[in-house]
């Protein structure tokens, strides 16, 4: 398993993309599997903090229950024109609730960030990141790199 600093090292030009991508939006979808086995996508505001990619959710919230439940998750870029060329980045991922030992500083970090803070009890997940891509099309080619794996781009014509 990886932390944001972990895959940022081993993979800078992707990491790089992909939080360009998110950071283009300041949203994210989040991908989990439902107690009854169906998918869920729902879009979250996610930070980087002390080198771990976090999501901060409501207390009991349907996507939090999903995570304590089976943590493997998928973190898609928002995705607003049918071209493609601002491309995706997508982290595969397995959620786990913040050490308790940190949880506090998250939320004065969040704080900090956005001017909010929850009133009462709420979730916040660190990602243990598996793997991760991005694909993009220049219009003649599709274009992507993913980790792990070597770090280079692979192509294939668009339209194949």
């Amino acid at each position: 398993m990886s932390t944001w600093d972990d895959f940022a090292r081993a993979a800078p030009e992707l990491a790089h993309l992909a939080l360009e991508r998110f950071d283009s939006t300041d949203l994210t979808l989040l991908g989990t599997n439902r107690a009854d086995g169906w998918p869920r996508i729902t879009p979250v505001e996610f930070t980087i903090f002390d080198g771990d990619f976090v999501v901060g959710m409501m207390w009991q919230s349907k996507k939090a229950l999903d995570l304590l439940r089976d943590g493997r998750c998928v973190i898609h870029s928002t995705t607003s024109s049918k071209d493609g060329k601002q491309g995706d980045a997508k982290l595969y991922a397995v959620a786990r609730p913040i050490e308790p030992a940190r949880e506090e500083r998250y939320w004065q970090h969040i704080a900090e960030k956005l001017g909010w803070r929850p009133s009462g009890p709420a979730h916040a997940f660190v990602f243990d990141i598996q793997s991760a891509a991005f694909v993009r099309f220049t219009g003649e080619e599709m274009q992507w790199l993913t980790w792990p794996g070597p770090a280079e781009w692979k192509h294939r014509p668009s339209d194949a």
